[in-house]
């Protein structure tokens, strides 16, 4: 990129984290809205604010040849932002890339897959973190950044704050898991993380940050292939069993739907699709339902 054209990308691009910013987006949306900028700017060269909707097909093209479906969604949505927000200009591309409506229904493991799983991990602060994402069904994010401060071990809750959508939540504390905290934090003695970073019990007890995702989730691939689970799954994914274990033990759609924090009650009923006791009820009231018919045939 000519220096010129560098000097007037730079000045968009702080604008455009500033506007950001403004509006309130939280640091990932920054993140994911900043990139496709990046992105831009690289493929092309140049700064993007001259890029004509021919140009925007050309990098979409590739974008869908070399990216997922939900970076080329998140790469739309950040040059949407971009264009309106921060180059003043209406949007005039939207039908340029219309990923496909795609509804897949999440990845679960067993309740004796999660034992496994669990038993399996030899490092304490990966099963106590991973014990914390399942028995209260967390994200990631809302166990790694877990502080002492957070848990009430009175009323036996937890203050899950700043969640997906700047929410605060409690959710109900497990006493083992309450144990199972506790005997972790007894190990670094952090005066503010329950899971700091940090190689080393000294290094945590002096960390500032949370122990990263990264981590966290390097551990899960490292135990699924150890206990030889053949499923593509997630530390996300100890979140969907959770819910679908609860349903199979007969909690409401409602109060699982304000357990995980789900804005919207279509989000929570995907679980119903997931229980082994509603398929085993659904076959069940299907071969009464068959078998109650008086069919010539059954004379045969």
């Amino acid at each position: 990129m000519e220096r010129s054209e560098q000097i007037r990308f730079d000045k968009l691009y702080q604008k455009h984290i500033t506007t950001l910013k403004l509006q309130g987006k939280r640091k990932s949306t920054i993140d994911l809205y900043s990139r496709p900028i990046r992105r831009l700017a690289t493929f092309f060269d140049r700064c993007p604010d001259r890029l004509s909707p021919e140009d925007l097909k050309t990098y979409f093209a590739a974008l869908v040849e070399s990216h997922s479906w939900s970076t080329v969604k998140t790469d739309r949505n950040g040059l949407q932002f971009f264009w309106k927000h921060v180059l003043g200009k209406h949007w005039d591309f939207v039908e340029i890339i219309k990923p496909p409506t795609v509804k897949r229904l999440p990845v679960i493991l067993t309740p004796a897959e999660v034992e496994r799983l669990l038993n399996t991990a030899r490092k304490l602060r990966y099963y106590t973190i991973l014990l914390t994402l399942y028995s209260m069904g967390l994200r990631l994010a809302e166990g790694l950044n877990l502080t002492i401060a957070d848990i009430d071990s009175e009323l036996m809750r937890v203050h899950l704050r700043n969640c997906k959508g700047g929410k605060d939540r409690y959710v109900d504390l497990p006493s083992r898991t309450l144990k199972a905290l506790r005997r972790y934090w007894a190990t670094h003695r952090n005066p503010k993380f329950l899971f700091p970073e940090g190689q080393s019990a000294q290094q945590r007890h002096r960390a500032t940050q949370p122990m990263s995702r990264s981590c966290t989730q390097k551990a899960m691939r490292q135990l699924v292939e150890e206990c030889r689970i053949n499923k593509k799954v997630s530390p996300h994914s100890l979140r969907h069993s959770f819910a679908t274990h609860l349903l199979e033990q007969g909690l409401s759609l409602r109060a699982i739907q304000t357990l995980l924090g789900h804005m919207c009650p279509k989000t929570t009923a995907i679980y119903t699709q997931l229980t082994e006791t509603a398929q085993l009820n659904t076959r069940k009231v299907m071969n009464h339902l068959i078998n109650e018919l008086k069919l010539k045939g059954d004379d045969q």
